[in-house]
């Protein structure tokens, strides 16, 4: 007879204990890598995006609004690429009764229409443009109703609506049909909350909009789940004393009180939500801060170009906003041989400029706009010069150098000119390298890799690292070039999963480079707290 131990039913029992406790120790230590303060647990039943949790959440109005035209379904899928937590939305009713999200009562600047909202039927809004405005990319799209937007949160990230006009009664069949209660919170003003409470019986959650004057009965009326504070009236003592009630925080850090001081101090004194027009921005600023070390760096391709219009000075200060190690950038020549930023060797995608860089003069290059095409906000925005772009470097970045189009003496003058030798690995290929090698075998060299043979051929160039495709990675070509000296960069700037990076990492990446710099620091945050784990547990 097989001892108690090796009986196969407990043997699986106690493997799952074993499981179930390191998945609880994970999510403990992922909420408390060195956290600010400790703060009461305010219990909750709201959906959790995130497993395990943060011990904090982002909401940001109308979706990803910096990216996409705010309210669409493009801006709230962004949010959710992103990994926050929660999204705002503004509801309003059609003319004919229906409940819609716009943010504004007309229609004008933001739609190809004109007049009220309220004066305008369903079908007569689906009819409208509520894309082309913001940028011709989003042109075609549609408003949305409440209740396409309940279906596309479902599972995947919770949202507030903010009742600019609503019918409470439909407004909480919608929320029922769609089975959504543990993913909606709702804002209005008192009477509006007070008829949503009575027609949901007490479902609902509510979010009641904190006022200095506030008396606390009105609190006790309501019964909200959470309270919205303005960032310059949250203390540490209003904020144990909501918690104490069972009520939830939400902290507005917007305008003039988004930055990170804000942020900190919102954190500092308890707050459960941040409402931000940057969640981005506050999401890598609070995991860097609570980082002790990176398990990795990381590269944003062409500047933040999920954020920012691509290769452009403002793409690069996001970049650095967001705590990147490394920003990736292209560099052309003009016809009279000054060096640009872009990617394509036509003008046409990111500028509204025609044909070839090279047929085009500087003069004219500099007078292109290259961030209209992304977002309103891009607008005027132009094609950085080489040198333009190497004097406004940030001291706390590296450099990705893609040599796309200029020659080994212009490179290594250019850098050797602003004292970049130092912070640059140039990426090219292994000829183009040995070139630059014999210039200046200081500067660091890249070339890329599609396998352990091109590890070996790459010797002849003597690399700092090699750029690789991610399909060719794994934990045994990372150990065969590391074995050489040779660090490993790997392109994923299409949005692979958190789970990809997270391996990657494990492996023993040394750089990632990426559109997504949210699921990195995803990734780097839960590494993190796994090693956290580990470590006692290697010590037992």
């Amino acid at each position: 007879m097989l001892g108690s131990n090796h009986h196969p039913i407990r043997a699986i029992m106690k493997q799952l204990l074993i499981q179930t406790s390191m998945n609880i120790a994970l999510a403990v230590t992922l909420a408390c890598i060195a956290p600010t303060v400790a703060r009461a647990d305010v219990a909750t039943t709201f959906f959790q995006p995130l497993v395990p949790p943060r011990d904090f959440q982002v909401m940001v109005s109308g979706g990803a609004g910096g990216i996409a035209p705010a309210n669409t379904r493009a801006a709230i899928v962004a949010a959710i690429e992103d990994s926050i937590e929660w999204v705002e939305l503004p509801v309003r009713k059609s003319k004919d009764g229906k409940h819609v999200l716009f943010a504004s009562d007309r229609l004008e600047g933001r739609s190809s229409g004109q007049g009220l909202v309220a004066d305008h039927t369903l079908a007569q809004l689906k009819e409208l443009d509520c894309g082309a405005w913001f940028a011709k990319r989003f042109a075609g799209a549609k408003i949305l109703t409440l209740g396409e937007a309940l279906a596309l949160a479902k599972g995947k990230v919770n949202l507030c609506l903010d009742c600019r006009a609503v019918d409470p009664a439909q407004l909480v069949r919608e929320v029922a049909e769609a089975d959504a209660w543990s993913q909606v919170l709702v804002t209005a003003s008192s009477p509006v909350l007070r008829e949503l409470r009575g027609a949901s019986d007490d479902r609902l959650a509510l979010l009641l909009m904190w006022q200095p004057s506030d008396e606390w009965q009105v609190l006790d009326e309501l019964q909200p789940a959470a309270v919205d504070v303005s960032a310059s009236t949250l203390d540490a003592d209003l904020c144990g004393k909501l918690h104490e009630r069972g009520t939830k925080v939400r902290c507005r850090t917007v305008d003039q009180e988004n930055t990170p001081a804000a942020w900190d101090k919102a954190l500092a004194a308890g707050a459960d939500y941040l409402l931000s027009e940057t969640p981005e921005d506050v999401v890598a600023h609070v995991i860097a801060k609570r980082l002790t070390r990176r398990p990795v760096r990381f590269t944003c391709h062409r500047g933040a170009s999920r954020y920012a219009p691509e290769n452009t000075l403002a793409a690069f200060e996001k970049a650095d906003r967001l705590g990147a190690d490394f920003v990736e950038f292209d560099v052309r020549p003009s016809r009279d041989g000054e060096y640009f930023l872009l990617h394509d060797s036509k003008l046409d995608r990111t500028t509204n400029g025609k044909g070839q860089i090279r047929d085009a003069t500087s003069k004219q290059i500099r007078g292109l706009d290259a961030g209209a095409w992304f977002a309103p906000s891009g607008a005027r925005a132009h094609v950085p010069s080489l040198e333009e772009f190497l004097s406004a470097v940030p001291a706390t970045v590296s450099l990705y150098f893609d040599a796309k189009d200029i020659s080994p003496a212009d490179l290594a003058a250019a850098l050797a000119k602003h004292n970049l030798v130092e912070r640059t690995v140039v990426y090219q290929s292994a000829k183009y390298l040995a070139d630059l090698k014999q210039i200046d075998a200081r500067i660091r060299r890249m070339p890329p890799s599609g396998s352990i043979a091109d590890v070996n051929r790459a010797a002849e160039v003597a690399p700092f690292a090699l750029d690789t495709r991610w399909t060719a990675l794994s934990r045994e070509y990372i150990e065969h070039c590391h074995a050489r000296g040779i660090q490993v960069f790997a392109d994923a700037p299409f949005g692979l999963s958190v789970e990809k990076y997270q391996e990657a990492i494990e492996w023993g990446i040394d750089c990632i480079q990426t559109d997504y710099p949210l699921r990195v620091w995803r990734a780097m945050e839960l590494v993190a707290a796994a090693r956290q784990v580990e470590q006692p547990r290697a010590a037992q």
